[in-house]
């Protein structure tokens, strides 16, 4: 996988490239472009589902600890599942079953040729479902966003069980920028962000002094075409130019 840094550069250049570099002298320094990179990436990721991917990670209990740090990445956590019905006396005190094999053992083995292998599985997973509910298969929680501090309302009375939580995670930069639609979105909104710093910096002075009184600078037009770009950019994104996936039908 490419380095984050190289991707940049490409992006970078690309903008540089843009702008007229080697063609004409230019105000940005490498701290301007990461701005403008940072401000593109920002806005993406406020206003794009494609930033965003689904995730499942495993996380180890610890006796007696309900709170839990989670990465940065992580942005919210919709489930947390158990491989167990449950129960709080620890991993080795609750009951464990596969139906799967259960049903292909009732059904090709003790009973070839017969029926009720699939009743056998529909119920068994019925009874499972009512008694996690009862017993603590299915665990309350709370997740803070901005912390990404997970706080299970039951602490576990052992160590060593494994959960797995259903989440939802940042796109690292890396994928970003090598997912062509969102990579060149990058790209024209850095792009635009660094024209706007540009005009920014020449609207200060209507003029530049010179041997023939002065040369008028372009800095307000740089600006409006700097914000025309980023409208069409946030335009592009409504009708999903990057791939995210649209709204589906909501009723109620």
């Amino acid at each position: 996988m490419a380095e984050l840094s190289a991707l940049k550069q490409e992006v970078f250049g690309y903008v540089a490239n843009r702008l007229g570099e080697g063609i004409i002298d230019l105000e940005l320094d490498p701290a301007h472009y990461e701005t403008a990179y940072s401000r593109a990436v920002n806005t993406y990721r406020t206003r794009a589902q494609n930033a965003y991917e689904e995730s499942y990670t495993l996380l180890s209990l610890v006796e007696d600890q309900g709170t839990y740090t989670l990465p940065q990445e992580v942005q919210s956590v919709r489930q947390i599942f158990r491989r167990t019905m449950g129960g709080l006396g620890g991993i080795g005190g609750t009951s464990s079953f596969d139906p799967f094999g259960s049903s292909m053992l009732n059904m090709y083995m003790l009973q070839s040729g017969g029926i009720g292998g699939l009743a056998t599985y529909q119920l068994y997973t019925g009874y499972m479902e009512q008694a996690m509910r009862m017993f603590g298969g299915y665990m309350n929680f709370n997740f803070e966003s901005v912390t990404k501090t997970l706080t299970i309302m039951t602490d576990p009375k052992a160590s060593g069980e494994q959960v797995l939580l259903w989440t939802y995670n940042l796109k690292p930069e890396v994928i970003l920028l090598q997912e062509i639609p969102i990579s060149q979105w990058i790209r024209d909104y850095t792009y635009a962000g660094a024209k706007m710093i540009i005009g920014e910096a020449r609207e200060k002075f209507a003029t530049i002094a010179g041997p023939q009184g002065g040369t008028p600078l372009n800095g307000s037009s740089l600006k409006a075409e700097a914000q025309a770009e980023m409208d069409r950019l946030i335009s592009d994104l409504q009708t999903f130019v990057d791939q995210s996936e649209p709204l589906s039908w909501i009723q109620g």
